[in-house]
């Protein structure tokens, strides 16, 4: 195998091991000790799914790219922030990954959900095709609001994984929203519910009876992802204790963001740094063995993770979290509403139980700059809705762009 190519960011962060420090650190809802827990700390990093440049893989297209290097990491931490649900999803939270250790089939079903191929599921081909149709051309910078969407729009096509996944818009989630989603009867509404057993590439190599073993179910899992903008030109510090509490909650499926034009994911924090998983490496691509397996080593970050100050976090980011059941959702909910009243924790977006009024309209994007200010102005007389307009406004360049359905 060729040696991996490492960028400046990886060698200067690769070996290095977690501050002897008293503060916890936080993994994706997890507290660990750094003196009597490093084992797990470095277990629990590892076992995430590690996506990074790739070359060699087949061409995107047919003609198109053989590697992503130098364009494709938001599309690497797109992936790697669905895969932590998938793994929720089919493996749970506990899983762990040991090296040399088999693996139940469920892991590499996941696993080859990711795999630089056109008929995997969450490919890099699938979302750069999948961002052509939606104006992004292949080699093209993603911001965290598109690869979120184009997720979206790719996991209706996952029908062994039966996820409702919901982007939350204008900086606000709704419950109603949400519950009419994950509560829908979904059993044999279509064609992309109930796809023909006959159908190869839906199912993508899984069992027949993983794509209908949830029909009935009443409560399909959620996958929530939420495009933020947390300041200008850098983050605002009122925001910092409002973003480590999302890595406490259990539901946390980490953060998708970085330095400009420089993606990361974001798996936790230890005192002011955050944690991230780093795709800045390229890597051959990987095809399965003489007897039929796939080598997964490279998919598995087996030294200890980055770090970097949130002060320099870039300020557009997404926050995705994974309820399995209702029960989580409800739980989520909860904390974000406790979370609210933590003081000096900032929200960074609002939760309510019904769509406000006079955001409902998703063409407040279109709206003209008078038109802005009249609605400002209006907003300006209750002012928690003018902090929200202000937060919105400030969201809107071209990585938050909404992508037509």
């Amino acid at each position: 195998m060729d040696a991996a190519t490492l960028t400046y960011d990886t060698l200067r962060f690769e070996y290095e091991d977690f501050p002897e420090t008293k503060e916890p650190v936080w993994i994706l809802g997890r507290k660990y000790s750094v003196f009597t827990e490093k084992e797990e700390i470095l277990l629990d990093v590892t076992s995430r799914l590690w996506f990074t440049y790739r070359k060699n893989f087949p061409a995107i297209g047919g003609t198109g790219p053989t590697s992503d290097t130098g364009w494709g990491c938001m599309l690497r931490c797109g992936q790697m922030i669905f895969a932590q649900a998938l793994v929720c999803r089919h493996l749970g939270r506990d899983w762990r990954w040991i090296k040399g250790k088999r693996q139940m089939d469920n892991y590499f079903s996941v696993l080859n959900a990711f795999i630089d191929k056109k008929d995997s599921y969450y490919s890099i081909h699938q979302i750069a095709q999948m961002g052509v149709g939606e104006g992004k051309s292949i080699g093209q910078w993603y911001g965290p609001n598109t690869v979120a969407q184009v997720l979206k729009k790719l996991a209706t096509f996952d029908t062994w994984s039966s996820l409702a996944v919901h982007i939350a818009m204008d900086n606000t989630v709704v419950m109603e929203e949400i519950r009419r989603l994950c509560q829908s009867n979904f059993a044999c509404a279509g064609a992309a519910a109930c796809p023909g057993v006959e159908s190869d590439v839906l199912y993508n190599g899984y069992p027949e009876e993983a794509g209908v073993r949830d029909r009935l179910s009443l409560w399909k899992p959620l996958v929530l992802l939420i495009p933020l903008r947390l300041g200008l030109t850098e983050i605002n510090e009122a925001y910092i204790e409002t973003l480590k509490h999302c890595f406490m909650m259990p539901q946390s499926l980490g953060v998708i963001g970085g330095k400009p034009n420089s993606a990361h994911y974001f798996i936790g924090y230890v005192g002011e740094e955050l944690i991230y998983l780093d795709p800045h490496t390229t890597q051959p691509a990987v095809e399965p063995n003489d007897s039929g397996c796939l080598p997964d080593e490279s998919f598995h970050c087996q030294h200890p993770p980055c770090r970097m100050s949130i002060a320099e976090l870039d300020p557009s980011i997404a926050v995705g979290f994974f309820c399995n059941t209702e029960e989580d959702f409800n739980d989520w909910c909860q904390q974000i509403k406790k979370l609210s009243l933590v003081r000096g924790a900032l929200p960074m977006f609002e939760l309510v139980e019904r769509q406000p009024s006079h955001f409902s309209n998703p063409d407040v994007l279109n709206l003209t700059p008078g038109d802005k200010e009249l609605l400002a102005a209006s907003a300006r007389r209750n002012s928690s809705d003018a902090d929200r307009l202000e937060r919105f406004f400030d969201s809107e360049d071209e990585d938050f762009e909404i992508l037509s359905l």
